[in-house]
């Protein structure tokens, strides 16, 4: 039950970012997105993922993966898109 609510939870969490970079995309825009969130949050990110390896935790470790490949285009996105 414990490892079914990391799932739901990470699932949700890594699906939220699909508008934002559906968006970016599409409008060929980043520049509403700050780049220290972005930066911090990808590092948090990171270090999630780091942690779900130490301690071995599927749900984390999947999560965290997805969403820093999302957030890792997201950020391409806006290094690419803002001139």
């Amino acid at each position: 039950m414990v490892t079914l609510l990391g799932i739901v939870a990470g699932t949700l969490t890594t699906v939220a970012f699909l508008p934002q970079l559906l968006k970016t995309w599409r409008s060929r825009s980043a520049k509403d997105i700050s780049m220290s969130w972005l930066a911090t949050f990808t590092t948090g990110i990171l270090l999630w993922l780091i942690y779900g390896i130490c301690i071995q935790s599927l749900p984390v470790i999947v999560a965290n993966a997805v969403t820093l490949v999302l957030t890792l285009i997201i950020l391409y996105f806006k290094l690419t898109f803002t001139a």
